[in-house]
């Protein structure tokens, strides 16, 4: 049995029950590559639609939307290729990366970064698209911006930081106590302790009142308001999640400063759009100047493990999850 296999959602993630099948021999339209996966993250999301907080998921479904791996049929030029991509179709309306076979389109299909290993180009996928994509529509970070990441420490809140950094902005990280940043950056983050110190008041006072030119919030309704108040004049909150879907909004202050919103929603993007973002990070992690996560191998399952992978990812573990198809 080499895939997981879900008939439908479970009721809860210790109660995870998933059932395992021989992918056999999968068909291949034309346009489409078959995939030998080596490795696949696991990302909240892929929980969350074995759970059934996805309501737009089709079952039965093998889950999944990152991965790496090898071309085993397709095109001619991709055959043998070792490849990566990521998709929010993928493990959602299509079968997922969590299998030892995956169909994609070719059109999706990229050659994964020779600097990476094949489990480190596994992990970027969703993290990586979800930071880019936030920052691309919320105008681009460039140098001498401020920039403002809440949950630092979350992998979105990390690849934030490296692609904010790196672009020579600014920044600060928060996390909900007193936490050293644990990711890479290409310059200095100031962590903030959101339990003893007021984040607006310690950006405006570290930028002489100016404030966070770009608020990438990745925990939503528990930083809103602190996050307002710390947005430069015509400044952008980015959001991803959230606890709440109501929070309180101060209109007024909201034209006033001229400010934007932008929310995030990477399941909209295709395995396509996904390869397109990919292609604009590949030469920064082919330069170093970018990095991936960390592997810790406590952190990496076989596929008759995946329960335990799910698990893990729930539960907020601070590695990134791996299934080794």
């Amino acid at each position: 049995m080499n895939a997981v296999y879900v008939t439908a959602p479970s009721a809860s993630v210790d109660a995870l029950e998933l059932e395992f099948v021989d992918q056999g021999a999968l068909d291949v339209a034309a346009g489409e590559c078959l995939i030998e996966v080596h490795s696949a993250g696991v990302n909240p999301s892929d929980v969350k639609a074995v759970l059934g907080a996805m309501p737009h998921a089709i079952w039965p479904r093998t889950p999944g939307r990152d991965y790496a791996g090898v071309v085993i049929e397709g095109p001619a030029a991709l055959l043998g290729k070792e490849v990566w991509g990521s998709g929010g179709e993928l493990g959602i309306r299509r079968n997922g990366s969590h299998g030892r076979f995956l169909v994609v389109p070719a059109e999706g299909v990229r050659e994964k970064p020779s600097s990476l290993s094949m489990d480190e180009a596994g992990a970027i996928g969703v993290p990586f698209v979800t930071a880019t994509e936030g920052l691309r529509r919320a105008g681009g970070v460039k140098k001498g911006d401020v920039v403002l990441v809440l949950g630092a420490n979350g992998k979105v809140g990390q690849a934030a930081i490296q692609l904010a950094t790196m672009a020579g902005a600014k920044v600060f990280g928060v996390e909900r106590t007193a936490e050293p940043y644990v990711g890479h950056a290409s310059g200095e983050v100031i962590m903030i302790d959101a339990s003893s110190q007021s984040i607006d008041e310690v950006v405006r006072e570290a930028t002489g009142g100016h404030g966070a030119d770009i608020v990438y919030n990745t925990v939503g309704s528990p930083y809103f308001e602190q996050a307002n108040k710390a947005l430069a004049k015509r400044g952008t909150q980015i959001f991803i999640s959230t606890v709440d879907r109501a929070v309180p909004f101060d209109i007024f202050a909201f034209y006033r400063g001229q400010h934007t919103y932008v929310g995030i929603d990477t399941l909209a993007l295709d395995s396509i759009e996904g390869a397109l973002i990919l292609d604009r990070l590949l030469p920064s992690f082919e330069s170093g100047a970018l990095k991936p996560f960390p592997i810790n191998k406590d952190f990496v399952f076989s596929i008759e493990h995946a329960a335990l992978a799910y698990q893990a990812v729930l539960r907020g573990s601070t590695n990134r999850v791996l299934l080794k198809p």
